[in-house]
């Protein structure tokens, strides 16, 4: 039951050399580093408070401080987009997913400000916005507040990427996206939003790969800190997010 959350051997050998504190690295020494992402991923899949981190792991406010300074820095970005190697770029699919935040993260001081939380119409929430290659694995992931549209962040998760096709729902339906796709040298597989007067065709024996999306979304909020956001900052909630596609990237 200790292990139940860690990382295997061959897991910890593949981001050992990502993470800071190696020989020669500026700062202290990062020889516990397994020990602290071990208890990192503990908080993340279990969703239990900082205060509540197993004593194996070391003291929880030191884990906590480490936490934000890695995140802070970029540190667990870094690792997921390390990890990415080989995507299937046949398909890239488009879409985000609701995460309802608890009341304690709109606590600190600034409240919801600036920290990609919103009101929509399950309360409080933030939105997940995510690109995915064809087997369904994580590629780029941007946050948004809650009533953020889902098209107005498909530039940014389509820049730089190649791809044969993309694939999204309805909701991504403008001129503008269709444009940017073409640009890339890809076929929109886009369903028409009801309001366009001229529908455009599109592949519908292509579009029910976009499932994939979902079910990466789906194994995302098995770890349960990303199901419920606890954080206040909006950086410490994203660098949960980034673990957890790093972990998607090693199964």
């Amino acid at each position: 039951m200790a292990k139940r959350y860690e990382l295997t051997g061959e897991q910890w050998r593949r981001i050992e050399g990502l993470l800071p504190g190696k020989s020669g690295d500026p700062g202290r020494s990062g020889r516990d580093n397994r020990v602290f992402v071990n208890g990192v991923l503990w908080i993340l899949r279990s969703g239990a408070h900082w205060h509540d981190l197993p004593e194996r792991y070391g003291k929880w406010k030191t884990a906590h401080q480490r936490f934000r300074r890695w995140a802070k820095a970029g540190v667990w970005e870094r690792v997921f987009a390390d990890l990415i190697h080989d995507p299937d770029n046949d398909y890239v699919m488009l879409d985000s997913t609701l995460v309802r935040a608890h009341q304690q993260a709109a606590t600190g001081k600034g409240g919801i400000r600036n920290q990609a939380l919103g009101r929509s119409r399950g309360g409080l929430t933030t939105k997940i916005h995510m690109v995915v290659e064809g087997q369904g694995r994580p590629l780029r992931v941007i946050l948004t507040p809650g009533q953020r549209g889902d098209v107005t962040q498909a530039p940014v998760l389509l820049n730089g990427l190649s791809a044969r096709r993309v694939l999204a729902d309805k909701a991504y339906d403008s001129n503008a996206l269709r444009r940017i796709v073409a640009g890339i040298g890809a076929e929109a597989v886009i369903p028409c939003n009801p309001t366009r007067k001229q529908p455009i065709p599109y592949d519908f024996e292509a579009y029910k790969a976009r499932n994939r999306i979902e079910r990466c979304f789906n194994k995302l909020k098995h770890f349960r800190r990303i199901a419920t956001r606890y954080d206040r900052r909006a950086d410490h909630f994203l660098g949960f997010i980034h673990l957890a596609c790093a972990i998607l990237w090693m199964r």
